[in-house]
């Protein structure tokens, strides 16, 4: 299958209102969280810009599509803003739903002070654009315990509070994971592109590729407004997906095309 990477420098702010309407089936991001980075003294960020992205977004998703929005917050006085929360509600007004929330948990961590926990995972958000995705293709890759038993007949509660039978059933090796995805990060882990390292926020490949089989079909197009190192596009790419991949600092940019070019 031939596919296409298009790739675009500059600010998704002018990019965006270039796609045409409703051509995109998945948008797989991390946009800045807060004031975290500076992305070599890239970053302009606010409430105002996250709004605009995520109303583009909206507008540029298909009917049925999604939307990955993964994203942390910043403490900032001693409080954790709650910008993630804050986005998650506004797209919600913008038309999506919220599909799931999802957590990313990582083997690596922010230092916290003296009276908090070790900061050990983000957020991913699944925006859907009217209903629910019009692709959802589950990972299985949970062993049940109970694999390959037979659970007999026997009664659920129904949300009217009667009761109605269970048909029995053999349980499967293999079950639905849950909505809780952990990986390895840091050097080395996440990629074995060292050069992505040049970029200070990246996520690991694995991720990228377990949201677009569970999200998107070979031939789709996928989304990403905050390219950063490229994985998104990268991954996009292996998988058979049209990518179109939007980054602001000039250097990032060069990367993601060394990655996502790369045979």
């Amino acid at each position: 299958m031939t596919t296409t990477a298009k790739l675009l420098q500059g600010d998704c702010l002018d990019l965006l209102p270039t796609i045409p309407d409703q051509s995109v089936d998945m948008t797989m991001t991390s946009p800045p969280y807060d004031n975290i980075r500076t992305y070599n003294g890239s970053l302009n960020w606010s409430e105002e810009i996250w709004k605009q992205v995520l109303k583009e977004l909206y507008r540029v998703t298909k009917k049925g599509g999604v939307v990955v929005w993964v994203v942390g917050d910043a403490t900032i006085k001693g409080s954790e803003t709650g910008t993630s929360f804050k986005q998650a509600l506004y797209a919600k007004d913008c038309g999506f739903n919220l599909h799931d929330t999802m957590i990313y948990g990582k083997d690596s961590f922010q230092k916290p002070n003296h009276n908090r926990y070790w900061a050990c995972f983000e957020y991913m958000f699944i925006f859907s654009k009217d209903t629910k995705p019009k692709t959802s293709k589950m990972i299985k890759d949970r062993l049940n315990s109970q694999r390959g038993k037979k659970i007999s007949s026997k009664t659920v509660r129904n949300k009217d509070g009667s009761t109605s039978k269970r048909e029995s059933v053999v349980i499967s090796e293999y079950g639905k994971r849950r909505n809780i995805w952990e990986y390895s990060t840091g050097y080395g882990k996440g990629t074995t592109d060292i050069i992505a390292y040049k970029h200070p926020a990246t996520f690991p490949e694995q991720l990228a590729h377990d949201h677009i089989i569970s999200w998107s079909n070979e031939g789709d197009t996928v989304l990403d407004c905050f390219m950063g190192s490229g994985t998104t596009g990268k991954i996009a790419s292996e998988l058979n997906r049209d990518f179109i991949g939007m980054e602001l600092d000039p250097d990032y940019f060069k990367i993601a095309q060394e990655r996502i070019a790369k045979p």
